[in-house]
């Protein structure tokens, strides 16, 4: 299933992508998409009256806004440096085990919204990354067992201001500024990704290819990550995982480029949608 809400922000509705490419409301069947839904047997069930009642579900029409695809996210989490090449582009070594960070909760964003860029904003840049949706309780889970976790993947946008960021040994006021975490178009359930470790991903700044990898050049796998971070923090249904960027953010480039108003972003991962961001400045 390709899971989605949509709707004013605030105010989005549950909804899913027919394999014909329409968007149909889900609220007949359930109020909204939370971490309660990502369960295995929840998502199950689901499925399960999605496909008994599909041609019953009304056809959402027009172009509406799409919001995060799951309402009431706990934890936002990164993972610095976790591709190849754009860790050795960074300082040619290869990081020991995964590096974590947190997003604020209030960066949030629908994957088409604008991305503000506040009054003191000083090197702004771009992440196109796959997301990873977690569907139940995890406590040090093993590496074999860890796939099972995951409720569903998605596309999410790292942005992040290289100014901020380094302004400190922390990442936080870098990561987490308002408007800097887009999420979604959907969530797309594991069922649809047979190897999410063989997935294009792409991000375009005004129409120039800037990152084009694929998800099999991670450092850390998914299941690598979750087993990791379960190991001294509990994962819960609903929590998000950013995997990592490949080469090509902004900052990497001679001489760096960044973001400014007026600047438009697209990107996409394979199978999993894409966004558009308009870069904007503080309103």
């Amino acid at each position: 299933m390709r899971l989605l809400r949509y709707g004013p922000k605030g105010s989005e509705k549950p909804g899913l992508l027919d394999s014909e490419g329409k968007l149909r409301d889900l609220s007949s069947i359930i109020c909204d998409i939370t971490p309660e839904i990502l369960g295995a047997s929840h998502l199950a069930e689901l499925a399960l009256v999605v496909e008994d009642r599909l041609e019953t579900l009304p056809v959402v029409s027009g172009n509406p806004r799409l919001g995060v695809p799951v309402k009431g996210i706990g934890k936002y989490l990164g993972v610095g440096l976790n591709y190849h090449d754009h860790s050795r582009a960074h300082d040619g070594n290869l990081p020991p085990e995964p590096i974590i960070f947190s997003k604020a909760i209030s960066c949030l964003n629908g994957p088409n919204d604008d991305v503000m860029l506040p009054r003191d904003t000083q090197k702004p840049d771009w992440e196109a990354e796959m997301g990873v949706f977690i569907g139940k309780t995890a406590r040090y889970v093993p590496v074999g067992e860890a796939l099972d976790y995951v409720a569903g993947y998605t596309v999410v946008n790292d942005i992040s201001d290289r100014g901020f960021q380094n302004i400190s040994t922390q990442w936080d006021k870098g990561k987490g500024c308002d408007t800097f975490g887009p999420v979604g178009p959907w969530l797309v359930t594991p069922d649809e990704i047979p190897d999410p470790h063989n997935l294009d991903l792409w991000l375009e700044l005004n129409g120039k290819v800037m990152q084009k990898s694929n998800t099999r050049h991670m450092i850390f796998s998914i299941a690598e990550l979750i087993s990791n971070i379960s190991s001294y923090m509990t994962l819960e249904p609903g929590d998000l995982i950013a995997t990592g960027t490949p080469l090509g953010v902004g900052n990497s480039f001679t001489p760096p480029v960044y973001l400014k108003p007026g600047d438009v972003l697209r990107l996409g991962v394979e199978k999993l949608g894409e966004q558009e961001q308009h870069v904007v400045p503080f309103r």
